[in-house]
């Protein structure tokens, strides 16, 4: 009896592995056992709809290379098409339905593919280049390649990606970024104004003083003919940036002022309207940060090193980031200094170690920190907690 139901068992192990295999192959999974008992697996499993294929795309100033993988990294489908959202539309169509994503390297031009992407129902990532290197030892490579070469990235779930904000928040934050260049440019003719007449006159007007200066004023200079002319030209530029600043910063408030955490960061000592704008506006969500030490690197606050062994072998890119949001802490620092005690006695004991630009960078980190803080657990700056 035992050697019976040793036999019967041994048997309908066998033919459940057979189902098994059946099952994974997507051939019918039923069978008789020895005793006349059906055994079968559910067929769920249908090889059409497990093919997936990938996208890579490799975006140019006036091109596009878009590249179609399967599972295998065989590619199904590769073209160079130019910059017209209708025929990279039409050539991914007929892959849309098995398409796990499409990848789009992030050049300073892949807002409208990007957005164009989306509203077709593809699923789209934002390549992280900087942070996405190809083997050096390749003979040769090209855009197709590099477009393959994003796909299987994709495919293999390793694809350093970045963060594809609402294109109405790139609007407004493109806006503050357009407002720091008419600042630095109408910095630069403001230092032109005071090098003429620190020439001319021996003294040095302050910046305040040029931006009040009108055609009549420079008439009182007595400045010789064509340094007069010189001295106008640059007042006449300077008096239409500012009015176009005017009008940004205007509408900048409008947008950014009703933002809940707008509020919160103009509780640090030394984040007023425009830095606290900035920080808004760079940092998009904090919930994309996984830490505090995370935003402070994305913010160019922390140190760059390579380290084997407990020794620094190198640095790593110091420049990896986002510069707005650097610009910001270290405007931010300078001005804590001014009008908060505890900044600026942790700036002098940085200092007294250190020198002053690490202190700085140190006091900038602080505060970076700090609004990671508050912008994730809703608070306002505590000084005590920050400077601890």
């Amino acid at each position: 009896m035992s050697s019976q139901n040793e036999e019967l068992n041994t048997r309908l192990q066998l033919n459940v592995c057979a189902l098994i295999e059946n099952h994974l192959a997507g051939l019918p999974t039923a069978a008789l056992t020895g005793d006349g008992v059906k055994v079968s697996l559910p067929n769920r499993f249908n090889r059409k709809e497990a093919i997936m294929n990938y996208s890579g795309i490799d975006l140019h100033s006036n091109n596009s290379v878009v590249s179609v993988i399967d599972e295998t990294d065989r590619v199904v489908a590769e073209k160079r098409l130019p910059n017209d959202l209708a025929k990279i539309l039409a050539f991914l169509a007929p892959w849309q339905a098995e398409l796990a994503g499409v990848v789009v390297e992030s050049t300073y031009n892949w807002y409208w593919l990007v957005d164009g992407l989306q509203a077709a129902g593809f699923v789209v990532h934002l390549a992280n280049t900087t942070a996405i290197k190809k083997y050096e030892g390749l003979k040769h490579s090209g855009d197709e390649t590099d477009a393959r070469y994003l796909a299987h990235l994709l495919r293999l779930g390793i694809l350093p990606t970045g963060t594809i904000l609402p294109a109405k928040h790139r609007e407004v934050r493109d806006l503050a970024r357009k407002r720091m260049q008419l600042v630095r440019s109408r910095t630069t003719h403001i230092l032109a104004v005071e090098n003429i007449t620190a020439r001319q006159c021996g003294t040095r007007i302050t910046s305040n003083q040029v931006k009040q200066l009108d055609q009549t004023a420079v008439d009182q200079l007595h400045l010789p003919d064509d340094v007069a002319l010189a001295v106008r030209a640059n007042v006449a530029v300077i008096m239409t940036l500012s009015a176009q600043i005017a009008i940004v910063e205007k509408r900048l408030q409008e947008k950014v002022v009703p933002h809940a955490d707008y509020a919160l960061l103009t509780t640090v000592p030394g984040i007023g309207q425009t830095l606290a704008t900035v920080i808004v506006l760079e940092t998009g969500t904090i919930e994309r940060f996984a830490s505090a030490g995370n935003f402070a690197s994305y913010a160019r606050c922390v140190d760059s090193q390579r380290m084997s062994n407990g020794k620094k072998k190198g640095e790593g890119n110091t420049r990896n980031g986002n510069p707005y949001l650097s610009w910001a802490f270290i405007e931010a620092a300078n001005f804590s200094m001014r009008f908060s005690t505890e900044a600026r006695q942790f700036y002098e004991r940085k200092k007294a170690r250190t020198n002053p630009v690490v202190a700085r960078k140190a006091l900038a980190h602080k505060l970076a920190r700090a609004c990671f803080h508050m912008l994730k657990e809703r608070k306002p700056f505590d000084v005590t907690r920050c400077f601890a």
